[in-house]
């Protein structure tokens, strides 16, 4: 008796396994048979504005179904194409993440079209004490005197004069992945050719300060400034000169009677004056 159950208990672990076999081959059958593509990844990390080499890239078998658009099969067709963005390791290559074909490497190939890349100098303060890295966001405040008329002394105003301007780079460094604090001598702004104009005036008259803004942040506030004088809570006061009181408008001359003959005449104990 004993060696029949043993037997019943062998028979049914051979049925489980070769059940399990089945079930594992059919698995194996269908998951084989999905089709796969070749796409092209970075087979190192990529700088911004880096020039790609063949030695910079790889090939990795790919779910079909799941290729990212723009990507890339062959490797020679990224010959000497140029970053936009950092690729890190791994990452597929795709045709928005590089710039268009022709293209030199280094900052400019990262500058949107249309858009202008100017240098300013900034110490540790005006700098946001280096928190102000490339991929962020700021506004640039003017601190400059302003003229008020011929007559009044200028007045000291501090103002926006450019919201939500991209930082391109931070001295020479280009990179966005870095979040360390850098403090440095120069920051590189992405700029319309209008605000690149206006930057280039707002320097020349008076002190650039940054304000380093949320990269969420995209709502445009329009301010007039502030004076010393409303940061105090003084008075403006004037410099012209009191003007003179105005006059009393002269009043019209009463015109005078025309000189007349009059005569005297009596009656009845009655005087009475006739002018003619």
């Amino acid at each position: 008796m004993k060696n029949l159950k043993a037997f019943a208990m062998l028979a049914l672990a051979v049925l489980i396994g070769l059940a399990a076999a089945v079930y594992a081959a059919r698995w194996a059958a269908q998951h084989g048979s999905v089709s796969a593509s070749r796409v092209v990844v970075a087979a190192v990390d990529i700088d911004l504005g880096s020039r790609i080499h063949p030695q910079m890239l790889a090939t990795v078998e790919w779910p079909a179904g799941s290729v990212p658009p723009g990507a890339f099969s062959d490797v020679k067709a990224l010959q000497d194409r140029v970053a936009r963005v950092g690729i890190p390791r791994g990452d597929a290559l795709l045709d928005r993440k590089l710039a268009p074909p022709g293209t030199t490497g280094g900052l400019s190939a990262v500058i949107a079209d249309g858009k202008r890349a100017m240098t300013v100098r900034v110490n540790d303060v005006v700098g946001v004490a280096g928190f102000a890295l490339p991929g962020n966001y700021v506004d640039v405040m003017v601190n400059t005197q302003q003229d008020r008329g011929r007559s009044d002394g200028p007045s000291q105003i501090s103002l926006t004069v450019l919201e939500q301007v991209l930082v391109l780079a931070v001295a020479q460094e280009a990179g966005r992945d870095d979040t360390k604090p850098k403090v440095v001598s120069a920051v590189t702004l992405e700029l319309s050719p209008g605000d690149a104009e206006k930057l280039d005036l707002a320097r020349s008259v008076g002190t650039l300060s940054l304000v380093l803004r949320n990269q969420l942040d995209k709502q445009a506030i329009a301010t007039r400034g502030i004076t010393r004088a409303q940061l105090l809570g003084l008075k403006e006061v004037s410099t012209r000169a009191p003007e003179p009181p105005a006059r009393p408008a002269a009043r019209p001359a009463t015109p005078k009677p025309a000189a007349q003959d009059c005569v005297e005449v009596i009656r009845n104990a009655m005087s009475a004056l006739h002018c003619f």
